[in-house]
């Protein structure tokens, strides 16, 4: 019969009360993505897809320019950079987001002064003494290639003013301001490192990676120079002067433990390929590395979401809501996971379109591609631990855990690669980011009593 199909008429004032809150339920979630955490991780994310787009356009064209040798030496000196200049800030870029929400949120203005003013410090003078061993070993003997020599020289002088950059994009991110943080490092630095190859090529300077240098010395100290006089605009106008307060015992005491996860996140980012350089033909490493190259796609997610909520847990943390931080956390690790799923499965539908954009060989490539990106949608699966434990307190606990499955990573490669080749390798990797983002969260939950599976509620709880 088709009672079942059937509507008291006095049911209908319920059921229009049931769609309209339905329908504010809609629009609400719309407006959520315009204010807030979402709407900074989508401009983070939107920003950082851009800038891999330009990276992507970058990296071939220099790469066409200056032959494979040139761009080889350009490319490793330039990923050291990376290294040490993240390093020489000695965590102090991150825990700006852990420490100033929570002064600022306290009205201890004299803190953040002394914060501000501090690790700005420390970041140029840390800088500037890495960069002097960097000359020491370029210039004080034979124990490097001469065809990386002024490469290295150039490189030091490049890397104050990386990190300077990064200690300003902390800062930038602690005070929610995602535009400002992100921009000028991805967008400006490296649309200024191509304007400026070509027109030293133009000009007739060889296509060489000391021009490379040269040019991405030019770029960073122009982009870090815009981005610091912004921040510092911004700065002034919600940050009265007066008096400083240094709290360096705390601040270096979390900040160290940070900066060690860092460099253990970036070997956990190249140790597959380092083990395949090892193990495999130098082909076999350059399918691998296409693959690991169009996974960062899937990873930006993970950034994005971390840029925007990180300094929010402190903050949130320094209030005292509980309750809103455990909410926080679950809305955080479900749209972060939600997200890498719908873009993970994209990338590997589009895969065999983006690997044949680096030539008919790169075929061989989907299989880890798929791998990898499987990986990180699982550890997606367990929240933001690792922010949890940078930003609230664990910061060691989370750098022995990341050393730890550097080794584990590195272990499995090993097995794994002589037996499944570069198929091995994506499955070592893949196993080791789930094993990583497990540990963070039980940590994170014995530390902090906070639950970050997707699967878990929003319940806090007080930690023992």
């Amino acid at each position: 019969m088709a009672a079942g199909f059937a509507h008291d008429p006095a049911d209908r004032p319920a059921e229009k009360a049931r769609d309209g809150h339905g329908l504010e339920t809609a629009f609400g979630r719309i407006r959520a993505l315009r204010t807030g955490p979402a709407r900074a991780a989508v401009t983070v994310f939107a920003i950082r897809i851009a800038a891999a787009g330009l990276a992507y356009v970058a990296q071939v064209l220099m790469a066409r320019l200056m032959g494979g040798s040139e761009y080889g030496i350009f490319a490793t000196v330039w990923v050291w950079i990376a290294i040490l200049g993240h390093a020489s800030t000695l965590g102090l870029s991150q825990g700006a987001c852990r420490f100033l929400p929570g002064s600022r949120a306290r009205g201890a203005h004299a803190e953040t002064r002394g914060f501000l003013i501090g690790g700005a410090a420390v970041t140029a003078l840390t800088g500037l003494a890495v960069a002097a061993l960097g000359l020491a070993l370029a210039l004080g003997g034979p124990a490097l290639a001469e065809a990386y020599r002024w490469p290295v020289v150039l490189a030091a002088l490049v890397l104050p003013l990386f990190a300077f950059q990064d200690f300003c994009e902390g800062v930038a991110r602690s005070h929610d301001w995602a535009v400002l943080a992100i921009a000028p490092p991805y967008l400006l630095r490296q649309g200024l490192v191509v304007v400026a190859m070509l027109g030293a090529i133009l000009c007739g300077a060889p296509a060489e990676a000391s021009v490379a240098l040269a040019c991405a010395l030019l770029a960073t100290g122009l982009s870090a120079a815009i981005q610091a006089a912004l921040l510092l605009r911004r700065l002034a106008a919600i940050l009265p002067s007066g008096p400083r307060l240094y709290r360096w015992r705390v601040w270096l005491g979390a900040g160290l433990p940070i900066a060690a996860t860092d460099l253990a996140g970036a070997a956990f980012g190249f140790v597959d390929v380092v083990v395949l350089g090892f193990l495999m033909p130098a082909a076999a490493v350059g399918l691998y590395f296409a693959a690991t190259r169009i996974q960062q796609l899937v990873l930006f997610v993970h950034f994005a979401a971390s840029a925007a909520t990180a300094q929010r847990f402190s903050a949130t943390q320094a209030a005292g809501d509980r309750n809103g931080l455990a909410a926080l956390v679950t809305a955080q690790a479900r749209a972060t996971c939600a997200a890498t799923f719908v873009i993970g499965s994209g990338i590997v539908a589009a895969g065999p379109l983006l690997l044949s954009l680096f030539g008919p060989d790169f075929a061989a490539s989907q299989a880890p591609l798929a791998i990898l990106v499987a990986g990180s949608v699982a550890a997606s699966l367990f929240g933001p631990g690792e922010d949890l434990l940078t930003m609230l307190g664990g910061e060691r606990l989370c750098a022995a855990i990341t050393i730890g499955l550097v080794g584990v990573a590195a272990l499995l490669c090993l097995a794994l690669v002589p037996w499944l080749g570069v198929n091995g390798a994506a499955l070592a990797m893949a196993a080791a980011s789930i094993l990583r983002a497990a540990a963070l969260a039980h940590s994170a939950r014995a530390l902090h009593g906070l639950a970050t599976p997707v699967w878990s509620g929003r319940r806090a709880r007080t930690p023992s």
